[in-house]
Formats: structure tokens, sequence, C-alpha cells
């Protein structure tokens, strides 16, 4: 599948998506939000690219904080829901732009922060896009990248993969700790910290919110009790489907 394809398959996903995602509670709530309030505390004139920001709960976030905002996504419909709710709250320092996260329609040194959350799974080429944040930071910038990880055991990482894929056919991968911090380091950015965070998510909603094909969500709870206890001990699976997956925030500078 090409890059071009890819992204049709996200806009797709994604754009008939974009009202669900604004009122899911994993999106909308989550400790790592005020992490980020806290970097930003009486930094009152910075520039914040909110990459990948989907419903824009990262800017709604931190809009009051900060002089301005960039909303940045692939789905135009996700960033048209960004503007009304933004709107709505009074956010006026929020504006949207869409593209990808491989080709930012941005200057060198535009932003002080680039922070994003749950998207880099997405992304078709991870190197690619962390290059671009590092070329929009200002020296001296910081990123954070918030995202399911891989547990990096190859058992774990089949299973992981596995089921993101029959549940969001836009998923390209959930990289492991160890994958974050080489691609970071080739991308020319420092990392300054590392925090692993554990996600719930709810068999139900999850599926919902992606409106997934009831054949892929069979699938999935096949694959869930066809699996080994160890597996389902690690991820916490649950007679309902719900489970358990690891979460990696990852704080790095220009």
């Amino acid at each position: 599948m090409t890059n071009a394809q890819h992204s049709q398959v996200v806009q797709k996903q994604f754009g008939e998506q974009a009202a669900a995602y604004l009122s899911s509670a994993v999106h909308a709530q989550g400790a790592e939000f005020g992490l980020l309030q806290a970097e930003l505390a009486g930094k009152s004139g910075v520039r914040v690219l909110d990459l990948g920001c989907g419903a824009g709960h990262v800017s709604f976030h931190v809009a009051a904080l900060v002089k301005d905002v960039v909303a940045y996504d692939l789905s135009q419909q996700m960033l048209d829901v960004v503007q009304a709710a933004a709107s709505e709250r009074g956010l006026n320092n929020i504006s949207t732009v869409c593209g990808a996260a491989e080709r930012l329609p941005f200057a060198d040194g535009e932003f002080d922060y680039v922070f994003s959350r749950y998207s880099a799974h997405h992304w078709s080429d991870l190197g690619q896009a962390l290059r671009e944040v590092r070329r929009v930071l200002k020296p001296g910038g910081v990123a954070a990248f918030i995202d399911v990880i891989s547990p990096g055991s190859p058992l774990f990482d089949t299973y992981l993969q596995s089921v993101e894929v029959l549940r969001d056919t836009s998923h390209v991968r959930d990289y492991s700790a160890g994958e974050w911090l080489r691609q970071a380091s080739e991308a020319g950015l420092h990392t300054r910290s590392t925090l692993r965070q554990r996600l719930r998510l709810e068999f139900g909603s999850w599926i919902a919110r992606m409106r997934t094909p009831v054949a892929m969500s069979v699938a999935i709870r096949a694959l869930q009790q066809s699996m080994g206890s160890e597996v389902r001990e690690y991820f916490e699976i649950e007679a309902d489907g719900s489970f358990s997956t690891d979460v990696l925030v990852l704080w790095a500078e220009k």
C-alpha cells in the first residue's frame, strides 16, 4: 500500500467517527494532560503544534496557557469538529491545518512545542514524521509523544498488532519503547525522559468508536480467547474482551 492509499484509509476511518472521538472518555481524559500543562506553566508566549490532533483534546487542554495552538490532522472532518468545539469553548487561539505528519506545511523553527497523543501508530513513516517534528521546532524546542506501545516481547507484539489492525485497518504499528528511542535519536531529537502508563480499554466502546465490522470484532474475541495464559494475563483480558495496554510518554528536545 502506498502512502497516498494509506492516507485515504486513515481519512475514511477517522472522518466518519470524528464526533465519537470528541466524546470518547479514553481520549478526553488522561494523566498526561496534567504533564503537558505543567510543562507549559508560565510560558504564555509559546506556539504549540498538536500533531495528529484527532478531536482536539490536547489543544483544548493547553490553549489557555499559550499564545496559540495549531491543531493538525489528516482528516478534515476531525478538524471541523475541533474548530466547532473550540469556538463553543471560547478558545479563539486554536487554528486548524489539514495534512500528513510526514509532510508538515510549516516553516523551519515555527513552534516552541510539538505534542502528539495517540496518533503516531497511524503514521506511514514514523522516522520521516520525527524528522519533520525536529525541523519545525525552534532550537531548544520540546516535543512530547504519547502513544500505545508494544511490550517488546515477540509473542505480545504479534498479538497486539493483530487485534489493532483487526479493529482498525488504518493501524500501522505500535512501536516498542526501544524503537521509539532509536527513531527519535536518528531523527536528531534528544530524549529527555520517558514514562510508562497503563491504559484500560472497555471492549464495547473501543469497537464502537471505530465501527469495527462484526466479523472483525468476532475475530478479535476469538483471538483473545485462544491465546495462552501469559497473553491474557499481561493484557488483563476480561470475559467481555476489555483489556489493558501499555502507553509511553516520551519527552524530547531539539
